[in-house]
């Protein structure tokens, strides 16, 4: 009951609540650049997209910890989501610096990758940490294909995107190092589909 009391929990805090990172964002004391209307535009969809990302990457983590049975990769997939916990705070910050809003289909983002989590981590634990690397390396791809799309002066929104990065090529690496399943062709093919509908729809919605 306390672990699913945890999970509404952050469930709630993830979708209503200001976002608090623990670590200072890798675009504090940077200034804003000059950018014209269709560069901010681009930068905060981009932001908006990478922003929902974070919300699913606190669903996933959520669903895997409540559903995992071992204590220590349990305490590991928390501290991922602490982790991601500063990811969602600084695309929220660099939304509103580029007056733009979060995806109006959170909810459903959140729902949907949540649902995901909890059935592979009910398949078994090495299959949860197949899911992990596998995502974090889609994750990590999508954010360096962000990078060739920024606007080159928007320096404070590829600082944040070059440090998520980075946090998520590590994750994946600690969930392998840990003995992760590889998963399927199929589920990894399924994994870039979904992923695909997220982005291109919160690109504008």
């Amino acid at each position: 009951m306390d672990r699913l009391l945890s999970s509404l929990d952050n469930a709630l805090r993830t979708l209503f609540a200001q976002p608090h990172a623990h670590e200072k964002s890798p675009a504090q004391g940077m200034s804003e650049a000059a950018l014209n209307d269709e560069q901010k535009k681009l930068a905060g969809a981009l932001m908006r997209v990478n922003h929902v990302g974070e919300v699913c990457a606190q669903a996933l983590y959520s669903a895997q910890a409540l559903a995992t049975q071992d204590e220590p990769l349990r305490q590991h997939l928390l501290q991922a989501a602490r982790e991601e916990t500063d990811h969602l705070a600084w695309t929220h910050e660099r939304l509103q610096a580029l007056g733009a809003r979060p995806s109006l289909l959170n909810p459903l983002w959140f729902s949907g990758a949540f649902a995901l989590g909890f059935v592979a981590a009910k398949v078994s634990d090495r299959a949860s940490l197949g899911f992990v690397v596998e995502t974090e390396r889609q994750v990590a791809e999508h954010l360096q294909s962000h990078l060739s799309r920024l606007p080159e002066e928007d320096a404070a929104s590829r600082a944040v995107v070059e440090r998520m990065k980075q946090d998520e090529e590590r994750h994946a690496e600690e969930a392998a190092y840990r003995g992760a399943l590889p998963l399927p062709k199929a589920a990894q093919g399924l994994m870039r589909f979904a992923a695909k509908v997220m982005t291109t729809t919160a690109h504008r919605i």
